[in-house]
C-alpha cells in the first residue's frame, strides 16, 4: 500500500501565451520500506517534484496524496511538521548548537508522539547513525561535512515519521562518505520500514537503492 502517491501532477511556468512544463501528468506511488532514488540531469525537474511531495511548493494540476489524502487537506504546514521529513544537501543545522540539541530542536516542533526522555532519544538516533556522545556533543560547526549530514539525518528521523525525503543529500560529500549515507538509508527503508525517497545525481546512491525513477521532458520514468 502507498504511503505517497501522486495524481497527474503538472507543473510549469507561464512564458507569454506558451506554458512550460517543468512535470507532466506525473503519477506515481511510493511504498513503505524501500529506498527510491529520483535521478535525471539538471533542470529536469527533481526538485520541483521534490518539493510537491513535501509540501514545500504547490502543483498548477493534480495531486499529492498521503495515505490516500490530498496534502492540502491536511493541511501543507502540519503535513511538513508530521507526516514527513526532508535532509537538504546544505544540511542546515543550527551552527552554535551541538548535534544532539539540534536534534532536540526538531522534537519540539512536532505534534507526534515522542518518548518523554527526549535528549536520550536523540543521543540513541545520533549514535544510531554513527556519531558517538563524545561528537554528539561538540558544536556542529566542529565537525566533518559527513558528520554533519548524519547529524541532519538523525535530526529527519527525530520527528518519527514515516517518509523520509533527501535532496542531493551526498552531493557535496567525497566517496567514502556518500557510501555511508546510502547504507543508512539502505537501513532506514529496510529495518525501520520508512519510505526513503532520495534525488540525486549520482549514479552510485541510484544503483543501490531499490526503485530508480528518472525525470525526461516532465515524465518520471521507472527504470
Amino acid at each position: 500500500m502507498s504511503i505517497i502517491e501522486t495524481k497527474k501532477l503538472n507543473y510549469y511556468y507561464q512564458d507569454g501565451d506558451m506554458q512550460r512544463y517543468i512535470l507532466r501528468d506525473v503519477s506515481v506511488s511510493f511504498e513503505k520500506g524501500r529506498f527510491y532514488t529520483i535521478v535525471g540531469e539538471s533542470g529536469s525537474g527533481k526538485t520541483t517534484f521534490l518539493s510537491m511531495i513535501a509540501g514545500l511548493d504547490v502543483a498548477k494540476e493534480g495531486q499529492v496524496l498521503f495515505e490516500s489524502t490530498d496534502i492540502q487537506t491536511i493541511g501543507l504546514e502540519n503535513y511538513r511538521r508530521n507526516k514527513i521529513s526532508i535532509v537538504f544537501q546544505n544540511n542546515n543545522l543550527v551552527p552554535y548548537l551541538t548535534a544532539a540539541e539540534n536534534v532536540l530542536v526538531t522534537m519540539d516542533i512536532t505534534d507526534n508522539v515522542l518518548p518523554a526522555d527526549q535528549k536520550a532519544v536523540a543521543y540513541n538516533l545520533l549514535d544510531y547513525i554513527g556519531i558517538t556522545r563524545e561528537k554528539a556533543d561538540r558544536l556542529v560547526s566542529e565537525l566533518s561535512g559527513g558528520e554533519q549530514q548524519r547529524i541532519a539525518i538523525a535530526r529527519a528521523l527525530a520527528t518519527n515519521s514515516d517518509v523520509i525525503l533527501a535532496d542531493e543529500p551526498t552531493g557535496n560529500l567525497d566517496e567514502e562518505r556518500e557510501r555511508e549515507i546510502i547504507e543508512i538509508f539502505k537501513r532506514l527503508a529496510h529495518e525501520n520500514d520508512k519510505a526513503v525517497i532520495v534525488v540525486t545525481h549520482s549514479q552510485e546512491v541510484a544503483e543501490k537503492s531499490d526503485v530508480t525513477y528518472r525525470l525526461k521532458k516532465g515524465n518520471l520514468i521507472n527504470e
